[in-house]
């Protein structure tokens, strides 16, 4: 029989992920669900993972035992309950029969009706935070013995929590880290899908951490990762604010409504309130927060604000990184930080602040500090003994791109050269921002794609167009390996060079395919060939 006749919606669902991440994380992602699931659902029916949450309505066996729990029909198996969650593309209704065909027992909803008799059937309010609790639930509630830490924030959440598990390792208690990098599961590391997994990967990733020996989780934690739910019922015992600049606006609308889906991380909205709350106190909707957190939370500022707990005083930013006094409950202290930027002094006193929370001894930490080998995709330089600086980020927005340039301004003798693109498919508003900061700051840009997804190239250029200010000192290009093949062959000696926008990626996304682009890897072929041309 011709599979399309069994599964109508699969082309539709194949399209759908085959703009995503390559097959290899999904691949990854489903041997480490089918090794927790069998350890943990040999005793687990529908009736005890649905006890005590609302139902407005259920039919079917409610004593089957379940084997798993997907939000994918193609990952469905016998015993497997199915939620149909509704996307912006996808509605997950439209999969059920696919899922039942293929061993379904039970699907959750928000819709009435439309499930075969076979399986069982439970209506909920809301699917997404549904699938929280359960998820928690069928994995053992792995977080109650892990110690969890989450950060939030616009930019810098990815250095923050990566400089966190180095600082708060030690060889006996490894810790857990969820981010836009990577996920690392006691010693197992997972590419990441997402910044914030969903709730299934969420809770079976902490159930891994918990048998890996892990004491603390520190993760990323997004927007979109507060508003659908993929954090409630977590129960936090820090939770860190950065800062908070446009991006996101395609998806929350307007910078409030982003704020707001922010600020329920510190307000009890997704679960229990967080014992700690860690808090930017130089940016104006850290202001905001702190005047706004519930009575029972202990605030904790850091900055360069005269009222920070976690203060920098004295700030030095070197080629090589930076030098500040650390002024804090404990004291003061001189810290030198390999990290480069005054933003990144923010986030180093972020993630000493959220440590100091932990009741970890900070003088030690800062020792430490200086052993850091930094993030990938994060100022990373590309060095195959090139005269001039080449570094590759992960800024995509005006903010992160004017920070990152005035860093570099003050530390190259050169000039500055800007590779740069605008995701497609994302924030259009964004957009000439981005470009207005890259022409104003640099000595010339090379606009080029990102990962212009279901967009055109031309209609991403003619939104980043508006913004110019400077029009001599950029070249509009389609190839980004060519803009970068042009900013590289024009850099002299002590001139700098940004490729901003990808970072860490691996990969670039089109509207139908997805073929591999690492940045890094790309300047560092181009650089060997105007070092060596005649190989």
């Amino acid at each position: 029989m011709n599979p399309s006749t069994l599964f109508p919606h699969s082309r539709l669902q194949t399209e759908r992920f085959s703009t995503g991440r390559s097959s290899a994380v999904a691949s990854a992602y489903s041997f480490l669900l089918q090794q927790t699931s069998r350890r943990l659902s040999m005793s687990t029916s529908l009736k005890t993972l649905f006890a005590g949450i609302p139902l407005l309505r259920s039919t079917g066996n409610l004593n089957a035992p379940v084997t798993s729990i997907c939000t994918d029909s193609r990952r469905v198996a016998p015993g497997s309950v199915f939620f149909a969650l509704k996307g912006n593309r996808v509605n997950g209704n439209d999969y059920i029969d696919e899922a039942v065909i293929r061993g379904a027992i039970a699907v959750v909803s928000e819709d009435d009706g439309g499930v075969p008799p076979r399986a069982a059937y439970l209506r909920v309010t809301d699917a997404r935070e549904t699938l929280a609790l359960v998820a928690c639930r069928f994995y053992g509630n792995p977080q109650a013995d892990l110690n969890l830490i989450g950060v939030t924030g616009t930019n810098g959440k990815t250095t923050v929590t990566t400089l966190l598990k180095f600082l708060l390792s030690e060889e006996s208690t490894p810790v857990g880290l969820l981010g836009t990098v990577a996920y690392e599961v006691g010693k197992r590391t997972l590419p990441a899908s997402r910044t914030t997994p969903d709730a299934v990967d969420l809770h079976a990733m902490l159930a891994q951490m918990k048998d890996a020996s892990c004491k603390t989780a520190v993760m990323e934690v997004s927007s979109h990762g507060i508003d659908q739910h993929r954090v409630a019922g977590l129960e936090f015992d820090v939770v860190a604010f950065l800062n908070l600049t446009q991006d996101h606006i395609d998806y929350h609308r307007t910078m409030d409504d982003y704020y707001s889906v922010k600020r329920r991380l510190f307000t009890g909205e997704t679960g229990s309130l967080p014992e700690h709350a860690v808090i930017n106190l130089d940016d104006v909707y850290g202001h905001r927060l702190l005047g706004e957190l519930p009575g029972d939370i202990s605030p904790v500022t850091f900055g360069v604000h005269p009222d920070a707990a976690y203060r920098a005083e004295e700030i030095t930013l070197l080629p090589t990184g930076s030098r500040f006094t650390l002024v804090y409950p404990g004291g003061r202290m001189e810290v030198i930080s390999p990290l480069l930027g005054a933003y990144n002094v923010s986030n180093v006193l972020a993630a000493l602040a959220i440590a100091g929370c932990q009741g970890r001894n900070v003088s030690a930490l800062v020792q430490k500090l200086m052993r850091f080998a930094g993030v990938p995709g994060r100022m990373e330089k590309v060095s195959v003994g090139q005269s001039f600086n080449v570094l590759v980020d992960y800024a995509h927005t005006d903010d992160a791109l004017k920070n990152a340039l005035l860093m570099l301004r003050d530390i190259t003798p050169g000039r500055l050269l800007v590779v740069f693109g605008c995701g497609g498919n994302r924030d259009r508003g964004k957009r000439p921002l981005m470009t207005r900061a890259v022409t104003e700051l640099c000595d010339h840009a090379w606009a080029t794609a990102d990962n212009p997804r279901g967009e055109s190239v031309d209609a991403i250029f003619t939104d980043m167009k508006t913004g110019v200010s400077n029009p001599e000192r950029i070249t509009f290009t389609e190839d980004r390996r060519w803009a970068i093949h042009l900013a590289l062959e024009e850099a002299r000696e002590g001139d700098a060079v940004l490729i901003a926008g990808k970072g860490h990626e691996t990969y670039q996304e089109f509207a139908d395919t997805v073929i591999p682009f690492d940045d890094r890897q790309v300047a560092r072929e181009l650089l060997n060939l105007k070092l060596n041309p005649q190989n």
